[in-house]
């Protein structure tokens, strides 16, 4: 009696473990071929594929197209080792739209068949983030290149004309002085003009206080 009431419960854990991964993992088990024997409602839910849809393909079904051929040869090299493979992988729904995974696969020995147990958790926002990091620092080089060569110019021209003698100038050459200082300080000002716009943008776009 007290057996049949552990093998109950432990029944009773199995499934409630089982809906947990259902609810939280995406999940699918594939041959050694690669063809999927088994994929849960959370991979249905998530590719938009139904599970007809899914039994029988290749995950190729979802691929987006993002990642090299290397890197699966890769994967496979390994986890036909018997060695696990983690990785991120960014895939395509049915509908189009994409998603990013971070990923588990362990090859399991089943008599002489050996399968191999993909475990993945969706990682979109984590992405958006770095993307979003990623263009802030690429912002921040445009504007580094921005000052380091359109203001560079007008201010070295200032500096040079400051350093003239002009006790001896003509008026024909003072006039061209004055006209490069005219010249340097306006340009100077519309790149500064420039910078500042860039830098407000910079900050609206990345939800900074302005």
């Amino acid at each position: 009696m007290e057996e049949s009431l552990r093998d109950k419960d432990l029944s009773h854990m199995l499934d409630a473990y089982n809906k947990a991964i259902d609810f939280n993992i995406i999940s699918s088990i594939t041959d050694e071929k690669g063809t999927i024997v088994y994929a849960n409602k959370k991979f249905c839910d998530i590719s938009k594929y139904g599970k007809e849809e899914l039994i029988g393909k290749n995950h190729r079904i979802v691929n987006s197209g993002h990642h090299p051929p290397q890197y699966f040869r890769d994967m496979w090299k390994l986890i036909s080792k018997g060695k696990p493979w983690y990785g991120e992988i960014k895939n395509k729904a049915k509908d189009g739209s994409y998603y990013w995974v971070d990923t588990v696969i362990i090859p399991v020995i089943k008599g002489n068949e050996v399968l191999y147990l993909s475990l993945r958790t969706l990682i979109n926002e984590r992405k958006e983030l770095e993307k979003g990091r990623e263009d802030y620092i690429n912002s921040l080089e445009e504007m580094v290149f921005l000052v380091s060569h359109k203001l560079r110019a007008p201010l070295v021209s200032i500096l040079g004309l400051m350093q003239l003698n002009t006790d001896n100038f003509t008026k024909e050459e003072m006039q061209k002085t004055i006209n490069y200082y005219k010249t340097s300080v306006k340009d100077l000002e519309q790149y500064t003009r420039e910078l500042n716009d860039y830098l407000q943008n910079l900050k609206r776009e990345n939800n900074l206080d302005v």
